[in-house]
């Protein structure tokens, strides 16, 4: 196991592109189990306005062979701060590039998008149904008074 950012001062990436998501060695292979991370101040730019766009997300993943290390994915999802990309764009990078990292048995994750211009927009993409036996627990995100 080589971890180059753990334990070390490691510079916040200047674009997603640069950013090195890690993995170590799941613990508990033969388990079935959900990882959930958390971010709820992530930003990106707008590609048009370049204004900032605010996000609140859940990943959720069922691990096989590897798990990912939680300050990589915390310096790679910061690396979008100055990244230019729509809402649906910017969640579906995360979530191929958390797919190449990891290979997980099965992935959720949901951008829930802060409105700007009064709408907001909210991207859910999952790899397929999940395992039987799961406990899937609530991503926890209350929705903004009048989402019908």
């Amino acid at each position: 196991m080589s971890l180059s950012q753990l334990g070390q001062r490691s510079a916040l990436p200047e674009a997603p592109e640069g950013a090195v998501l890690e993995t170590v060695p799941n613990p508990h292979p033969g388990l079935l189990y959900l990882v959930r991370f958390t971010c709820p101040e992530f930003t990106s730019l707008c590609p048009v306005t370049g204004q900032p766009d605010f996000a609140h997300f859940v990943i959720d993943y069922v691990p096989q062979a590897a798990i990912l290390e939680s300050k990589s994915l915390k310096l790679y999802l910061g690396s979008f701060r100055n990244h230019a990309a729509f809402h649906e764009d910017c969640t579906l990078t995360i979530v191929g590039r958390i797919i190449n990292a990891v290979s997980p048995k099965w992935l959720r994750i949901g951008g829930y998008w802060f409105p700007r211009g009064g709408i907001p927009i909210d991207v859910f993409y999952q790899t397929g149904e999940p395992p039987a036996g799961l406990w899937l627990p609530d991503p926890g995100v209350a929705p903004y008074r009048g989402r019908g």
